[in-house]
């Protein structure tokens, strides 16, 4: 699962295994879960369930008009190696993931990140020009590394 959907893949699949659902009904549900934090749109919803189609964790339900899904023995068993590697409860770890996104930390914290990336796409390029700069700015780029994985942040 690709990191960014398999999020929303797991919420699928958690959703699936309580009741067959369309998508409206999905997107719906993701967002009365999340607090009304997260609005889920067509774009990450489909796509999203157009890959579990394809690994096989849920199909769509012969007997109904509309396009319903249900999750197989695939999905549930992917349910159970989730739950064994992660701690708390789904809904609840999901409703607090949407609610911090929309905090004024994570705003100012993406905002920083955004401003650093574009410092450091400058720096990459300057290096590319002057290579005699490379080893200052791997030094750094390493210091700085080291103290994001030892820092308790």
């Amino acid at each position: 699962m690709k990191k960014r959907r398999g999020f929303v893949q797991m919420a699928i699949l958690h959703l699936l295994e309580e009741a067959s659902m369309h998508g409206y009904q999905i997107m719906k549900e993701l967002e009365i879960r999340s607090g009304g934090h997260y609005s889920a749109s067509a774009g990450t919803v489909y796509p999203a369930l157009q890959e579990l189609l394809e690994k096989e964790m849920i199909e769509l339900e012969p007997s109904s008009d509309k396009k319903t899904y249900c999750i197989q023995e695939k999905g549930k068993i992917r349910l159970q190696e989730f739950a064994k590697n992660k701690e708390g409860a789904f809904w609840s770890n999901w409703e607090d993931r949407w609610s911090w996104q929309n905090s004024e930390e994570a705003i100012r914290l993406k905002e920083i990140i955004d401003l650093w990336e574009a410092e450091l796409r400058k720096a990459i390029k300057k290096s590319r020009s002057t290579p005699e700069n490379s080893p200052k700015l791997i030094a750094f780029m390493k210091e700085i590394t080291e103290r994001l994985q030892t820092e308790n942040y």
